[in-house]
């Protein structure tokens, strides 16, 4: 669990450089100021929590392996696509309905962020 949670995590932390870059360099002159504000929340999101799951690899080195652990890590992952993915689409597209996602995602990243800490309480 803790290598492909770890393996999982560095490929999210690439994707969010990349998915940065390409925002910062490329899509800035052709969607605006407005729209890229949105993009870049998604980046830094996508990349607080890709951090986050390589984080969960290394707790899980640490402590052991545990469902909530796994949980976690699903839920932050989930939370990515969902949050970042939705504002990125959001602010490329323009379609507004896809803000209604993005919620969903911040939602996923909590439960994420609550099953991190009641599996680490309990095992300290």
């Amino acid at each position: 669990m803790a290598k492909k949670w770890i393996g999982i995590g560095s490929i999210l932390v690439m994707l969010s450089v990349m998915i940065g870059a390409f925002g910062a360099h490329m899509l800035e002159p052709i969607i605006g100021e407005d729209k890229i504000s949105v993009y870049e929340t998604g980046v830094q999101y996508h990349m607080i929590h890709a951090l986050g799951i390589i984080l969960i690899g290394v707790i899980a080195k640490v402590f052991g392996e545990a469902k909530l652990l796994v949980w976690s890590a699903r839920l932050l992952f989930i939370g990515i696509i969902l949050f970042s993915g939705s504002l990125y689409a959001l602010s490329i597209s323009g379609l507004g309905p896809l803000g209604a996602i993005t919620p969903l995602g911040g939602v996923s990243f909590i439960a994420g962020w609550i099953c991190l800490a009641v599996t680490t309480l309990k095992k300290v």
